[in-house]
């Protein structure tokens, strides 16, 4: 498909994943065309801009596109050019051992009360080979669960904390300054609509998921493990590998995502990363569903 300034080809069968050619995002982007992108945006929820060279800068202002930038966890890692830009990168953190950083399927800072919108990524630094980033579209897995199961997750509320004790993976430890700028743990709706498209979708992030309010913990693992091996499944999926000049953004309420430590870690994976904002509002609209977890 064509639109007057930008052409849009889509990546996959199941509506995940579009490739933008022929929009320079250093330009002036005006209100219809934003509009164009956005709409887009919810449509696809993964879009993939060819031919980008941006600075910290320069990422952050077309970022800005779908959404005002949001504040990342670890502070540490911001660039000295934008506040809001960090750079994730593989990191030795012992002789032989690397934190690879987003290893594991999730959604993004979870743990807050108004989790972000969307995440985007710029590379400053690949692997000659490997290290591909995998998106499940969480509306196609939601859409295919039995009807029992749509019953019984319909209404539940999951507590989502900075680390789970449940977590697959380890997180990135955070420094003094960051963790004190965390928000306490919070519930949020296993299924929630999304404000742009309408549908119904899955929102899980087993690194940040701790319990089910209301239901035992042996039960609530067993559950998340039925819902994830349900949606990661090859036929939800776009894998995006990274080539110089890409600037990819997701959707962080409708896909997880997950990045691939299968390169050699004597190479650089190193990206830009900016959060955008989701608006309180639209999660106040799904009917007051996200609220603060005091604890039992």
């Amino acid at each position: 498909m064509t639109h007057a300034r930008y052409k849009i080809t889509p990546l996959t069968r199941h509506q995940t994943g579009a490739e933008i050619h022929g929009l320079d995002l250093k330009s002036d982007i005006d209100a219809q065309l934003r509009r164009e992108l956005n709409a887009d945006f919810a449509k696809y929820h993964v879009l993939v801009f060819r031919d980008q060279t941006l600075t910290a800068r320069q990422f952050a202002a077309a970022g800005e596109i779908f959404g005002p930038l949001m504040p990342q966890h670890h502070r540490n890692t911001r660039t000295l050019d934008h506040p809001q830009v960090a750079q994730i990168q593989n990191t030795e953190i012992a002789p032989g051992k690397y934190l690879i950083v987003g290893e594991s399927f999730h959604t993004d800072h979870s743990n807050h009360p108004y989790p972000p919108k969307a995440t985007a990524l710029h590379p400053v630094s690949l692997p000659s080979r490997g290290g591909d980033t995998q998106f499940v579209n969480m509306h196609n897995a939601y859409d295919n669960l039995p009807d029992t199961m749509k019953r019984r997750i319909e209404g539940l509320k999951v507590v989502h904390v900075p680390e789970s004790k449940y977590s697959p993976r380890q997180l990135r430890p955070a420094t003094e300054e960051s963790r004190k700028a965390m928000p306490p743990p919070v519930a949020h709706p296993m299924v929630r609509t999304h404000p742009q498209n309408g549908r119904k979708f899955l929102y899980l992030s087993p690194t940040r998921m701790e319990s089910i309010i209301g239901m035992e913990d042996t039960d609530a693992l067993a559950l998340f493990g039925e819902l994830m091996n349900h949606a990661t499944q090859k036929k939800y999926e776009y894998r995006h590998q990274w080539l110089y000049g890409d600037l990819v953004i997701w959707d962080n309420r409708s896909v997880m995502h997950q990045a691939n430590g299968d390169y050699d870690m004597k190479e650089v994976r190193r990206l830009y990363r900016i959060l955008i904002q989701d608006d309180p509002v639209l999660w106040a609209a799904e009917g007051e569903k996200t609220l603060a977890f005091a604890g039992p």
